[in-house]
């Protein structure tokens, strides 16, 4: 995770640098709808891998865009969810699913 110093100046560059990859974007994709468990979304997201789901989940938490939930049970429970932050980019990406729709249709 970088610091808000390291970041770049351009406020469109910190946005990519944050959740600017394929997999982070399907991500928050998913949960805009729910919280959802990590094999869940491991089998969703078809072609990622595990170790790119991780780091990306790791990445994302880090960033203040997502929130880890450890339930105590046996086996632990774990649930990932937007946090206020990522929340905070609904409109972004529905804007996004919007366009891509209407990309398609044309």
């Amino acid at each position: 995770m970088l610091t808000k110093a390291e970041l770049p100046e351009c406020p469109v560059a910190t946005t990519v640098q944050l959740i600017g990859s394929k997999w982070k974007l399907l991500i928050m994709r998913n949960l805009l709808a729910r919280p959802w468990r990590f094999n869940e979304l491991h089998k969703n997201l078809e072609g990622i891998s595990q170790k790119v789901l991780t780091d990306s989940l790791r990445s994302m938490e880090e960033d203040g865009i997502i929130t880890r939930t450890v339930y105590p049970e046996v086996p632990p429970r774990v649930e990932y969810a937007l946090s206020e932050l990522g929340e905070s980019m609904r409109p972004i990406i529905k804007a996004m699913e919007a366009w891509g729709a209407d990309y398609k249709s044309r």
